[in-house]
């Protein structure tokens, strides 16, 4: 009789919100990037992929459900993670002839997120960072996250991010292969643990150009584009990083901010030109330009990623200066943490900018920098192989 045994391994893995962004493909096969980046990975307390990797010979077939639906599997991206982390664990089973030969047995995989996904808040980083590690830990590799930042890489550039906690960079590096095109950590979440961020989902819809293809565009058609990835970006790496490891803030805020405009003003150069944000974006710009200014330094910075959301980093002792100055006129909207109502802050915005957030943002986000992926016992298959209605 067959065995059909159930093999299964749960992961939750991060959001990472770049400060200094990817932004182009000099190899789309192997999502290989014109430019060096770095993230902060956000706390999964709050943003969060969980997945469950599980292979049995009853199953029929590879599959993928996310967030309750079937996804499809067929494609390049998806079958370079599979076939890559097939092929480590067949290396295993080679070596030993005892393990099971899980590498043969099909895969079933379900994944769900705890925020929008396809709506600029980097849900395929979290997704296949988290499908990595869970089939890693399924077939238990050694590998080290490093390492499988080269699979997740290949099923979404800046999944391979997702792989670390903290504060990381993702290299481009430049052989033809990719094998030292990878993430690596500049800092530990402890090294800088009071970054916080503070969220304003203005939409929560699909994007209407998605990231890869908006990149290609960009790429072929923005004359920006070749002077950020030559000057602008290969300046702004070695800042961010002198910025993260000197925990200094006005630097970071900076260069983050410069470099979410330099990506947009490429995106708007792109021909026909990409504009992921509206007018709640740009009225958030403004808001974090008039908490500065009233605080007479820079306590907030802004970025936004191929989507409307903006993104504001601050520091834990500017928490009630920055979050009180968007409660005031947001604290209808969902997804405050309760200490915001206790958040009393001097900067009043103008009532212009207020209007426009309060009518455009549909949802905060509150939270920060945070560890990389989590083993859980937490599974959204059985032990019979059935997917677990929640």
């Amino acid at each position: 009789m067959a065995d059909n045994k159930v093999y299964r391994a749960s992961t939750t893995a991060p959001v990472n919100i770049a400060v200094v962004k990817y932004w182009g493909k000099r190899d789309p096969k192997l999502n290989l990037p014109t430019n060096s980046s770095i993230s902060v990975t956000l706390s999964q307390a709050d943003l969060r992929t969980l997945t469950t990797a599980s292979c049995s010979a009853s199953f029929d077939g590879d599959s993928l459900t996310l967030n309750g639906q079937a996804s499809d599997i067929s494609g390049a991206r998806t079958q370079a993670c599979f076939r890559e982390l097939r092929a480590r664990r067949a290396a295993l089973e080679a070596a030993d002839s005892s393990l099971p030969k899980l590498s043969t047995l099909p895969l079933k995989i379900v994944s769900e997120n705890n925020f929008p996904t396809a709506a600029g808040l980097a849900s395929s980083a979290a997704g296949f960072a988290a499908l990595v590690r869970a089939i890693a830990n399924l077939y238990e590799l050694t590998d080290s996250p490093s390492e499988l930042s080269l699979i997740a890489r290949q099923g979404s550039g800046s999944a391979c991010r997702s792989l670390f906690g903290g504060y990381v960079a993702w290299r481009m590096g430049d052989k033809a292969d990719g094998t030292d095109s990878k993430a690596d950590l500049i800092s530990e979440a402890s090294h800088w643990p009071n970054m916080r961020a503070l969220i304003l989902v203005v939409n929560a819809a699909k994007k209407d150009v998605p990231s890869t293809s908006g990149m290609q565009q960009t790429v072929a058609t923005s004359g920006l584009f070749q002077q950020r990835i030559s000057q602008v970006v290969p300046a702004n790496m070695i800042l961010m990083e002198e910025a993260i490891r000197k925990k200094d803030f006005p630097q970071f805020a900076e260069v983050t901010m410069r470099e979410s405009n330099s990506f947009h003003a490429c995106a708007a150069d792109t021909y026909p030109p990409i504009f992921y944000m509206n007018d709640a974006s740009r009225a958030a710009i403004r808001a974090v330009e008039a908490i500065n200014a009233q605080a007479g330094k820079t306590i907030a910075a802004y970025t936004y990623d191929a989507g409307p959301n903006c993104v504001i980093y601050f520091l834990e002792e500017d928490e009630a200066t920055v979050v009180g100055a968007f409660h005031r006129f947001l604290s209808g909207v969902s997804g405050w943490k309760a200490s915001a109502a206790e958040a009393k802050s001097s900067v009043e915005l103008p009532e212009n900018i207020a209007g426009i957030l309060k009518d455009g943002v549909g949802r905060v986000i509150q939270t920060g920098v945070g560890e990389g992926p989590e083993k859980t016992d937490e599974f959204l298959i059985a032990e019979d192989g059935q997917t677990v209605q929640r």
